[in-house]
């Protein structure tokens, strides 16, 4: 059973952000369509490196991609959203592994990273306290020893790690295995160095710094982590930035590692506008957090990228215009962030090659400048998403010594290619 499913009837999760702790949706304004603050763009100042943007496939709790979802979730072409990350699960059960494996082999061949995560140790693992379910203390270097097997098959069937997790949301827990802050820091110190691919902690359900500060604080954990992973459920913009990361952190990468936004209530997925809140989400999770991944919950979904009959939806859509153009190894760079009320700009670079995305959430299109420092393209290439299209090629700009006029559509994500 999915406990994360808006379908049943214990919605712990739907609930919490109905408490108002979402990160909150904008209010939407109807301005005219003046001239925005000109977006100058500084492909010289570079922040974080990109590693991907992807989904999570979960095999065994609603059914696996099928050949051709596969294609479309990974696949760069027309119509396809281009993702470069997947997430599956670690499944307790060693019989249960095999059944990750094809689209995990696929999305590897065709470039993607693969990273797991595991919600509960084997049984024989495990024992109750007061707070639920726990590993057993004599039970950690054969937990490692479980992690590390798992690792290995994966790698033996064509599909190896980019990395590994402890523990899913180790804080939330009311369906999985629990772990405390100290328990975390005791298995990374003493247990984590034996695992043979990339550590991945604390992956908190909502980015509560208590769960990572003192893995950050402890040298020896510290040095046996290689991505702090952590969900965005109804954090909070105030609590995106992490100056702790930035001070203790180098040579470390920061992940988003699951979130759906802003609901999972059936059907959404095509709702417009509302589908546009992903775009804004995924800009402040870029800009604000300085994440280098953004990994969606189910990639196939009546509420996600794909739906349910596996074709892109508008959410997919606002994914795509960062995934398909926004791959691997791009770099984020400053960039005028909000050059307007409800207007959202987060630049990239590879090279000479410039990807900006924007997202307009006015009812009104919005005339918009920009001007890309030290370029020598001479043209844009670009791709829109509205109401009525989706990841459409919309028309080439004329670019004189790096400037350019645009209007963004009302209600619209667009993304801009130079170089």
């Amino acid at each position: 059973m999915d406990p994360k499913d808006s379908n049943l009837p214990l919605l712990r999760r739907r609930s919490l952000l109905a408490a108002g702790a979402a990160l909150p949706v904008l209010a939407v304004t109807a301005p005219t369509a003046a001239a925005q603050t000109r977006v100058v763009v500084e492909p010289s100042t570079v922040q974080q490196k990109i590693q991907g943007f992807g989904g999570m496939n979960h095999p065994g709790w609603i059914g696996d991609l099928t050949a051709e979802q596969r294609e479309t979730a990974f696949g760069t072409g027309a119509g396809q959203l281009g993702f470069s990350v997947l997430r599956i699960p670690v499944p307790e059960n060693r019989d249960d592994w095999s059944r990750q494996v094809a689209t995990a082999r696929r999305a590897t061949e065709l470039g993607a990273k693969v990273f797991a995560s595991p919600w509960n140790p084997p049984a024989s693992m495990t024992e109750t306290f007061s707070g639920g379910k726990r590993l057993r203390y004599n039970s950690y270097g054969a937990y490692a020893q479980h992690l590390n097997d798992f690792a290995n098959f994966m790698r033996d069937n064509g599909a190896a790690l980019y990395g590994i997790s402890v523990q899913n949301e180790p804080d939330y827990a009311h369906d999985w295995t629990a772990w405390t802050p100290a328990e975390m820091v005791k298995f990374l110190r003493d247990n984590a160095g034996a695992i043979n691919t990339k550590v991945i902690a604390p992956e908190s359900f909502q980015y509560r710094k208590n769960a990572s500060d003192p893995i950050l604080q402890d040298p020896a954990a510290l040095a046996n982590v290689d991505i702090l992973g952590a969900h965005l459920y109804g954090t909070k913009s105030a609590d995106l930035p992490y100056p702790l990361f930035r001070e203790k952190g180098a040579g470390k990468e920061l992940w988003m590692t699951e979130v759906y936004y802003p609901n999972s209530t059936a059907d959404s997925g095509d709702l417009w506008p509302q589908a546009l809140d992903v775009g804004e989400h995924m800009h402040r999770a870029l800009v604000d957090g300085r994440f280098q991944t953004y990994v969606w919950w189910y990639i196939r979904r009546s509420y996600g990228p794909l739906r349910e009959d596996g074709k892109i939806s508008k959410r997919g859509a606002n994914m795509a215009h960062f995934s398909k153009w926004v791959r691997p190894g791009y770099s984020r760079i400053t960039a005028t962030a909000q050059p307007g009320s409800n207007v959202f700009i987060t630049a990239f670079k590879s090279g000479s090659r410039i990807v900006i995305v924007a997202v307009n959430k006015n009812s009104s299109a919005v005339d918009q400048p920009f001007t890309i420092r030290d370029t020598s393209a001479t043209t844009v290439s670009t791709w829109v998403t509205t109401a009525n299209r989706t990841l459409a090629a919309d028309s080439t700009i004329t670019m004189a010594n790096g400037a350019f006029d645009t209007q963004l559509p009302a209600y619209s994500i667009k993304t801009f290619v130079a170089g």
